[in-house]
């Protein structure tokens, strides 16, 4: 049973690769250049304080404030470690019974080259990726599966 469990594991991060685009989505352009005020002065980039979670709007709505508590965890000593993604998710909002997480070890125990988790919202879904083998935080939004959830394989309790 763990063989088949590393084989689905395996078939998810390859689907999950082909599927996340490094590009930037529509709900969250690339600047080109820094934001000014009407004085000429530089504005911040978004950041988790600058996003704000809206419990009545869509994924897409949902995506920035997705985006930057994944990489504040991301750029944290944290960033390996899936209950930590959760953990910050649920503090600004997101659901935890809406969320699925990957296993941060392999089947042997040893540290997993990537980590999965999903918030569904409605019929889509949040999608974050981390990991050594992303090499960074990567988000985005999946049509959900049709069994309600999001992620295809073996997932750990969320409490």
């Amino acid at each position: 049973m763990p063989f088949t469990a590393a084989i689905v594991t395996a078939a998810l991060i390859t689907i999950l690769s082909g599927c996340v685009s490094t590009a930037p989505t529509p709900s969250t352009p690339a600047p080109t250049a820094e934001p000014t005020t009407a004085a000429g002065t530089a504005t911040p980039a978004p950041t988790q304080s600058t996003v704000l979670f809206v419990p009545g709007g869509t994924a897409a709505d949902n995506l920035p404030i997705f985006t930057a508590t994944v990489d504040s965890v991301w750029g944290s000593p944290q960033n390996v470690t899936g209950r930590a993604y959760i953990d910050a998710l649920a503090a600004v909002g997101f659901d935890k019974a809406a969320m699925q997480l990957t296993s941060d070890t392999t089947t042997v125990g040893n540290p997993a080259e990537s980590i999965q988790f999903s918030v569904r919202w409605g019929d889509q879904c949040l999608v974050g990726q981390v990991g050594p083998a992303t090499g960074k935080a990567v988000t985005v939004i999946l049509p959900g599966l049709a069994d309600g959830t999001c992620l295809i394989g073996a997932t750990v309790p969320i409490d």
